[in-house]
């Protein structure tokens, strides 16, 4: 349970597109694991699309933001590590 109010207090945000497929399994497998996030689709974002890429130094989607540290496309192994989540 402990690992659950660790989850909750960290900032989720994920940059994605609708039409990605990679970005559809990123946000199935957080909500399956009960994980609120910021799903931000940056086909329809300028801004956040500019965001992005100053982050990441990416194009490419899905880009997740936890707590300040960046995850390129769908690291599972990664964003378990971050979210102290077993995989």
């Amino acid at each position: 349970m402990y690992s659950d109010i660790r989850v909750a207090l960290k900032m989720i945000k994920i940059y994605s597109t609708p039409t990605c497929p990679y970005c559809h399994t990123l946000k199935a497998f957080l909500k399956e694991k009960g994980i609120e996030f910021n799903d931000i689709d940056v086909s329809s974002d300028s801004k956040a699309a500019e965001e992005m890429i100053e982050k990441s130094g990416q194009m490419g989607v899905p880009v997740s933001d936890i707590d300040g540290e960046i995850v390129i496309g769908f690291d599972k192994e990664k964003i378990c590590q971050l979210l102290k989540l077993e995989c």
